[in-house]
């Protein structure tokens, strides 16, 4: 069956997300509206989700909160997805992974697709701020058709180390996040701390503490800034003081929690206008007048909406926390200066770099990634090109593919695992019984095995 054929007026382009964990399926999702080329007589697009098997996948909660119907939407392997993309046709293919799960879709899909003209166009990116790793997970991304930088800083940066290795350039576009938007806030009503309108309708001063799955990671770190927010609710009982948790217990996300918040809370006595809350971030930042985070992409949709945004410096201005990336920013500050009153002037040069688009830009932040699909959809591609080869990276491709069950060529090595070789209602509890296992273990059990060893 042919990959792909341009979508016309009467037919909605086939867009294929493969997604690894809740955040970057919602990357994915969204970045595929928004890239898409189409013009006012053009249907919608038609979605369809794959979601990695792995210790990620998320739950149809986190699917759920993400608030992007597809129109199917199927768990798989690397080996299954392979298939379908060799037996299914789309237009164009997101894969929103992480960096090694991008390489080696790149060199499953030049196989499948080998000899073809017509493939889909291949998109890939990152879910936010890159403040680490930053050409080891671009060189484990190149061979995409369009790699998505998600603002003028990080294009420059993106074209800047392709360059420097000899590899080419030309796939890195410029974007924006893809989940940002909302309407822009507006300030508190008075320094009571109330909003506008009849009583039944007014609401508190809120300030909303965004974390993170991976930073800071240590218990101690944990249990500080759960204090110092409990704090400020103390100091400030008439506001409402939120703690924006990611997942749920027993779900995860993007990165593992050995020290979740919601059990460290519980050792606590928070008073009561203090109060955990989960669901889609932009519906939080609805009723957010301030927004507090070490590091958080969170912090980025805020500004966009120019809503009072702090990146803490409690724990340091560090790379392994990621708020270095918000030097020169303005919103680097502390929880006593927060206590004190102080409120963040974000520098808009440093913001308009970010990609945060604030000034009103966001509705063309993507007409470049589109124009480029257009024309790629418009002539015959050619086989995709990946930087890493058995000959440039022979110490380091061939373990990558491994770990995806698939060989130096890119094809299946012998015994990889496929969904219609198990019973279904198996397959499922022995699955869900494996992540259980791994969750009890990065939550429970090398926690203790580490403070045994610090005995």
């Amino acid at each position: 069956m042919p990959a792909s054929t341009p979508a016309t007026s009467t037919t909605p382009l086939r867009i294929a997300v493969l997604a690894d964990s809740d955040t970057r399926w919602k990357w994915g999702a969204l970045t595929a509206h928004r890239i898409a080329p189409r013009d006012d007589a053009q249907e919608a697009l038609s979605l369809s989700g794959f979601l990695l098997r792995g210790r990620a996948t998320p739950t149809p909660r986190q699917l759920a909160e993400v608030g992007v119907e597809a129109e199917s939407l199927r768990e798989v392997t690397s080996v299954e997805f392979l298939r379908a993309m060799a037996e299914e046709s789309y237009d164009i293919v997101v894969l929103a992974l992480v960096g090694g799960g991008v390489q080696a879709m790149l060199h499953g899909l030049k196989r499948v697709w080998e000899g073809r003209a017509d493939r889909p166009v291949v998109v890939t990116g990152y879910v936010g701020v890159v403040y680490e790793k930053l050409a080891d997970g671009l060189l484990l991304r190149h061979g995409a058709d369009l790699v998505l930088a998600n603002s003028r800083q990080d294009a420059e940066r993106f074209r800047s180390v392709y360059e420097g290795v000899g590899a080419d350039a030309s796939a890195v576009t410029e974007v924006a996040l893809p989940f940002l938007g909302g309407a822009a806030y507006e300030g508190a009503a008075s320094s009571r701390g109330t909003t506008p309108g009849p009583p039944a309708e007014r609401r508190p001063y809120t300030v909303v503490f965004a974390v993170q799955p991976s930073v800071p990671d240590s218990r101690k770190d944990r249990t500080y800034l759960l204090n110092r927010l409990i704090k400020h609710a103390r100091l400030h009982p008439e506001r409402e003081v939120l703690l924006k948790l990611r997942s749920k217990p027993g779900e995860h996300t993007t990165h593992i929690e050995e020290q979740p918040y919601q059990k460290l809370v519980q050792r606590l006595a928070p008073p009561p206008n203090f109060r955990l809350v989960y669901g889609n971030m932009g519906e939080v930042l609805d009723r957010t007048d301030l927004l507090v985070t070490i590091s958080s992409t969170a912090a980025l949709e805020s500004l966009h909406r120019r809503i009072p945004t702090v990146v803490l410096t409690d724990l340091g201005v560090r790379e392994v926390l990621g708020n270095h990336h918000f030097v020169g920013s303005g919103c680097l500050a502390s929880w006593d200066q927060l206590d004190d009153g102080h409120r963040p002037s974000p520098d808009p040069e440093w913001v308009a770099r970010q990609g945060v688009v604030a000034d009103g830009s966001y509705a063309t932040a993507f007409d470049a990634a589109r124009e480029r699909i257009a024309k790629l959809l418009a002539g015959a591609l050619p086989p995709l090109t990946p930087y890493y080869t058995p000959a440039t990276a022979p110490g380091y491709l061939p373990g990558i593919l491994a770990r995806h069950h698939l060989g130096p060529d890119g094809s299946p090595l012998p015994g990889a695992p496929a969904a219609d070789k198990e019973p279904g209602a198996v397959r499922q509890i022995v699955r869900r019984a494996a992540r259980g296992a791994y969750r009890h273990g990065v939550q429970r059990v090398a926690p203790v095995i580490r403070r045994m060893g610090e005995l």
